[in-house]
């Protein structure tokens, strides 16, 4: 199995910075993908940023140039850089790993991320 831990996450004013942290524990490859989703209070869950096992990412359009996702295979990591804040990123902040070994996709418990006007 695989367990996610996610933390990094606190209240920001906007224009400010976070680097959110994600630890795997279990069966990783560095070829599973592994990527941040977002939940704001009563949206859907939405993709974040993601990357492959091949290194392709993708991001999602509202924090293109603002976010940077980042992964350290062997330390079983994947980061989150956030830069420019603004209060819309508010969200809890979820790590998702698509296991190739187990078939299936894991989540983390989630970080909030609050952003101040």
């Amino acid at each position: 199995q695989v367990q996610l831990v996610e933390s990094g996450g606190g209240l920001v004013q906007a224009g400010g910075s976070l680097r959110l942290s994600c630890a795997a524990s279990g069966i990783i490859f560095s070829r599973d993908a592994m990527g941040w989703y977002r939940q704001a209070p009563g949206m859907q869950r939405e993709l974040v940023a993601k990357m492959t096992g091949g290194g392709s990412i993708n991001y999602a359009d509202s924090v293109k140039g603002r976010f940077t996702i980042s992964r350290d295979n062997a330390k079983k990591m994947v980061y989150l850089q956030m830069n420019s804040l603004k209060p819309e990123d508010t969200a809890v902040y979820y790590c998702n790993v698509d296991s190739i070994a187990f078939k299936k996709v894991y989540w983390g418990q989630g970080t909030q991320v609050t952003v101040s006007s």
